[in-house]
């Protein structure tokens, strides 16, 4: 731990140099510009029709992102402490929102908004490549998981969730059972019944 860093500053210098090699001179401008914010449990950090400006770090808590169709929620992803997220669609475009992101507990953010985030792109070759990085770890999970919702077989599924998204253990280990049959695509019953059954099989 660096002793001249807060104890949030320390947590994105970690969190950036597992992603690339960063040193202090490089993570000044970027502490600069953090902001941290606590969120209550129920409260939401984005709603439908509002625009994302911001890209976000869970510190502490369990961020919850989902879609409403038809009056039923379809679950989009999970951001537990050590994840980052955003709605990158409205961030991009500048265009209202169709997706929620809501707290399921208590927790703790720190984000970068994104006037900050395009000043340290052009000034901060570090940050760049960190942001590249990222933005293409979470779109090549929610592709793999993309390819999951595509087999009908529930088995398969729930195969393919524990082999192929890096996150899976950290899932199952903290999120609800109910959420993660939403985040597959199946009933909470049939999700119970499949893991049930690859346990056995195992």
């Amino acid at each position: 731990m660096k002793e001249h860093f807060s104890v949030e500053e320390n947590i994105l210098f970690n969190f950036f140099n597992q992603v690339y090699p960063l040193t202090e001179k490089d993570f000044e401008p970027l502490a600069k510009v953090i902001r941290k914010k606590k969120i209550k449990k129920g409260e939401f950090l984005l709603g439908i029709g509002q625009v994302e400006t911001k890209t976000s770090l869970v510190l502490k808590g369990f961020i919850h992102q989902y879609t409403i169709i038809e009056a039923n929620l379809f679950t989009i992803d999970f951001s537990l402490a050590g994840m980052s997220f955003n709605n990158f669609t409205s961030y991009m475009e500048n265009s209202p929102s169709d997706q929620v992101q809501e707290a399921l507990t208590d927790s703790e953010i720190i984000y970068f908004e994104k006037e900050d985030i395009d000043k340290l792109l052009l000034q901060s070759h570090p940050f760049s490549i960190i942001y590249t990085k990222l933005f293409e770890q979470v779109h090549l999970e929610r592709e793999k998981r993309s390819l999951i919702l595509q087999h009908k077989n529930a088995y398969k599924k729930y195969e393919l969730f524990l082999n192929t998204i890096s996150k899976s253990k950290r899932f199952l280990e903290e999120v609800p059972q109910k959420l993660i049959a939403n985040y597959l695509g199946m009933t909470a019953e049939t999700y119970s019944r499949v893991k049930k059954t690859y346990l056995k099989n195992a």
